[in-house]
């Protein structure tokens, strides 16, 4: 494995264009900060005695219908991901990036806000930020989530001045997190979509980490790359939606092993090539 990653970064590294290191991240690189994944069990909202699923309350045609429940879970979510801590995984990219310089770019799916705690400065959020909220009618502006607003238990509902912060004072409807939900598309805006596909289509070299592409961003970025001769790295626990995608294909990598060790061996590898950059 180390053998053919040293080939590839070399090849990478020598091109004038199409020369940037991409990492595309998802829930995966966050699970050893003890945050589970949006889809998994864990994921399942209880209400009363009511179970729902992902796919159903992370909608905006739900958010409609039970406004303060969906914001009561943003802010239970608030409270875990203010109590988890960057990991290993986090630290590596963080030290990758202070190597490659505007030769980096981060692109990742998770809203927890880790890799921005960690360090990392070149990130693309496609599934928006637990940090920020917008109307949900449509007004423009965006909004950093009032800090008088605190992260809830499970079961501890909203305050009556969580309500008045939470409601736009432009229109008098609700605010809303600033994310993706599954009955919504991609934008510049909120998503960078356009940003992250050119990205994409200028990179030498795309590490997918953590992630399984069952959103269609993710799996357009990958196949963006792939278009335009990049190499596509897939560095996952197992087989996914970019394995699908990958396999058989010319300049590919499929790696099966913990994401932290892998970023570390891509870490020296770079170093090698820029040995006078610091990298502690």
């Amino acid at each position: 494995m180390k053998t053919q990653l040293e080939n590839i970064i070399q090849q990478v590294w020598q091109k004038e264009k199409r020369n940037l290191f991409t990492f595309l991240t998802g829930a995966g690189i966050s699970s050893d900060s003890g945050i589970p994944t949006y889809r998994g069990i864990d994921g399942i909202w209880v209400k009363g005695t009511q179970f729902h699923k992902p796919e159903e309350f992370g909608t905006l045609r739900y958010f409609r219908q039970h406004p303060e429940e969906v914001l009561q879970y943003s802010l239970f979510r608030k409270k875990m991901f203010e109590n988890a801590s960057p990991n290993e995984s986090h630290f590596e990219l963080v030290d990758i990036e202070m190597q490659l310089q505007n030769r980096f770019h981060l692109i990742t799916q998770n809203i927890d806000n880790l890799h921005r705690r960690s360090g990392s400065q070149r990130i693309y959020e496609i599934h928006g930020n637990n940090r920020e909220i917008k109307c949900s009618n449509g007004c423009k502006e965006i909004l950093n989530l009032p800090v008088e607003i605190n992260g809830k238990e499970l079961d501890e509902d909203l305050t009556i001045r969580d309500k008045e912060l939470l409601t736009c004072s432009h229109c008098g409807h609700w605010m809303r997190p600033n994310i993706l939900w599954f009955d919504e598309y991609y934008d510049e805006k909120t998503n960078k979509k356009f940003s992250a596909l050119k990205i994409a289509k200028n990179s030498g070299v795309l590490f997918i980490i953590g992630t399984s592409g069952a959103t269609s961003l993710p799996i357009a970025i990958a196949e963006t790359a792939l278009k335009y001769g990049a190499f596509i790295i897939d560095i996952n626990t197992e087989d996914n939606n970019f394995t699908d995608l990958i396999k058989n294909k010319k300049n590919t990598l499929i790696i099966r092993e913990k994401s932290t060790e892998v970023l570390k061996t891509i870490k020296e590898i770079i170093k090698k090539q820029n040995p006078k950059s610091y990298l502690r």
